[in-house]
This record gives structure tokens, C-alpha cells and sequence, in this order.
């Protein structure tokens, strides 16, 4: 049997219409070949190729949403993911899982995988980082390979010692606490680098726990395009933030950090993507705290393009197109208390 995606080849039947018509008589001279002769060998020619074609299998995206934190409509893991995979359902070339609740009790689903992406807390409830290096290591390998990855919010947060040098192999860089800082606030995306990322994405302003001054690879700012070891880093969503934000407070630690006032005036990055010296793609995105926030088309798309960026799947001219349902934002949220 095929596997999922191509189908197996079979020698064409023969028959009159795919007959090869007799280049040479038998006397040796050389023919003048007929139009109708040309066109039938053109068509048989065309027919044995087209049935000896596999076709491409889809490329492999998988969402893996970690458990439920957080208030109602924050930190919506398992909702997010899955309002992400039906926007992307009727993605030529693409076909994505979701994963719900962290880890998969098989991991074939990651092996198998062309791209992954991470929507889950950080730090010690990071789905990465549990059971000792193992799941490290297997992520470590299949960045190797040339699978792309995607750290999303909160997840792109890791102690320095456990899996900071990782993540900045695997998409240059990430939060550290005491170094970056988490605000709430509404910074404006005026411009946008030429990037399949930013296709279709129209300058917006939205309200979330925008992260920034993450620890980049090789000290880097974040805020221009860089080449460092071998790997090519592009921001996507830079925008400055003013001195009250800078000034806190921060959601955690409170703040404010000395060294976050001392950059007044400096453009910040809260969406990158990286290419690796070893193959495959990476990106950070340091929004997503609030659920509703996938109601904005921008916000979404410029996910949603990423998404697919990372899997090398090519993103449309204008970016993917995608409408949500007056009750899609209400859809597969995690029953929680208020807090």
C-alpha cells in the first residue's frame, strides 16, 4: 500500500490509441513522419509519463497545544490550535494535526512531521522539557533534519540552563526571565520586511502580553535582519515601545528592569523567522495571551502564513485568506473558574 498521499504506479494497458506508430518501413528508407503520426506518438509519449508521475505528498504541519492555565479566554491552548487548523483545512499541499493538552502519547505524529508548532506555558510546564532530555533530544533531531518549528507565547519562555541554547539553534533565540520583559500593551506594526510571512498583512495595532527583548542568538537586538553562524534571522513584527511601557509594570517579575529603561527608543521584536545553516525553518511569535485576539485578521494571518512558512509550503501572494464564524472565537474553550 501507498503511503498516505501517493498512490502506487501501474503500467499503462495497451491499446490502440497509446500504440507506437512504426517509425522505419521495412525497406529501411527514411520516413517522412506525418502530422497525425507525431500527434499520435506526442500523445502516447505524454500518456506513459503522466502515468509513471507519483504525486507529491502533503506537506506535514502538527499544533500541539499544551493543558489549560490561566483565566477564561487567556492562554486558550486547545481552542487556539484549533481554530488555527480550520483556517488552514483547504491549504493546498498542507495537511495539519492538532494536538491537544501537550504531548502525544505517540510521537510517529512529530516524526512524521515536515513542521511543529509549540502553544503552551513555558518553563518547567513546557511540554519539551518533561521527562528528562528526551523529548529535547527528539525535537534536536527532527531540527536537523530540517523540520521547521514554531514557538508561540508563552512557549517560546525556557530556563536558559534547561533549553535556552536549543531554542536559539532551533529559532535564534528566546524569553529569559529577568532579561526579557512581559507588558501588556498595544504596540503599533506600522511596516513589514519583504518576507512570505508578511504577504497580505496590512499594518495593525492590538492589544496583548507582547513580550520583548528576548535573548537572541549572538547578542543580536532583534530589530534587523542578521546573518550569524550560518543562520539568516529576519524580524517580522517590530514596533517601539514607549517609556511608560518600558517603565512597567511587567506581568512578571513586576519590574521595572533597569536595563529595559536604559533602551528607550529602540525597536522591538515580537515576531522573527530564521532559516538554519543544517536546513529548515523557524519563527518565535511572543503574542497570543488573548483568545480573542485570533479575531483580528492580521494577527491571524500573519500566524497562519508562518504556519505554513515554516512547514515550505508556499504562502499566497496575498497571504492565507481565512474567515472566522460569528461563533468561532467561543468554540472548544477550556472550562475554567474565574479568577
Amino acid at each position: 500500500m501507498a503511503p498516505p498521499g501517493t498512490r502506487n504506479w501501474e503500467a499503462p494497458e495497451k491499446t490502440e490509441a497509446c500504440t507506437l506508430p512504426a517509425i522505419l518501413p521495412e525497406d529501411n528508407t527514411v520516413p517522412i513522419l506525418t502530422l497525425s503520426r507525431l500527434a499520435s506518438l506526442a500523445f502516447c509519449l505524454l500518456a506513459l509519463v503522466s502515468n509513471a508521475v507519483i504525486a507529491a505528498p502533503p506537506k506535514k504541519l502538527v499544533l500541539m497545544a499544551g493543558k489549560p492555565s490561566h483565566p477564561p479566554r487567556m492562554h486558550e491552548f486547545n481552542a487556539g490550535v484549533q481554530l488555527l487548523a480550520g483556517c488552514l483545512d483547504i491549504t493546498p499541499g498542507l495537511e495539519t494535526t492538532y494536538l491537544l493538552n501537550g504531548w502525544p502519547d505517540d510521537d510517529a505524529v512529530l516524526r512524521e512531521a515536515d513542521a511543529i508548532v509549540f502553544y503552551m506555558d513555558g518553563l518547567n510546564r513546557h511540554e519539551i522539557v518533561q521527562q528528562g532530555r528526551s523529548r529535547l533530544d527528539l525535537i534536536d533531531e527532527l531540527a536537523d533534519r530540517g523540520v521547521g518549528l514554531g514557538f508561540m507565547h508563552f512557549a517560546v519562555e525556557v530556563a536558559p540552563d534547561q533549553a535556552g541554547r536549543e531554542l536559539t539553534k532551533w529559532i535564534g533565540g528566546h524569553y529569559e526571565a529577568m532579561f526579557s520583559c512581559n507588558p501588556i500593551w498595544e504596540p503599533e506594526f506600522k511596516s513589514f520586511p519583504v518576507h512570505p510571512i508578511t504577504r497580505g498583512v496590512h499594518p495593525f495595532t492590538i492589544k496583548d502580553e507582547w513580550y520583548f527583548n528576548m535573548r537572541f542568538i549572538d547578542g543580536l537586538s532583534g530589530n534587523s535582519q542578521a546573518a550569524v553562524a550560518g543562520l539568516t534571522f529576519t524580524p517580522i513584527l517590530v514596533a517601539t515601545p514607549s517609556d511608560d511601557v518600558r517603565d512597567g509594570s511587567y506581568v512578571h517579575p513586576k519590574g521595572p528592569y533597569p536595563h529595559i529603561v536604559e533602551q528607550s527608543g529602540r525597536p522591538e521584536a515580537m515576531m522573527w523567522a530564521v532559516e538554519r545553516p543544517s536546513g529548515g525553518r523557524g519563527f518565535g511569535f511572543t503574542g497570543g495571551h488573548f483568545h480573542d485576539n485570533w479575531g483580528n485578521d492580521d494577527f491571524r494571518k500573519v500566524v497562519l502564513n508562518a504556519c505554513l512558512w515554516a512547514a515550505e509550503v508556499e504562502v499566497p501572494a496575498e497571504g492565507v485568506a481565512s474567515t472566522l464564524s460569528p461563533t468561532a472565537l467561543d468554540a472548544n474553550l477550556d472550562p475554567k473558574k474565574k479568577r
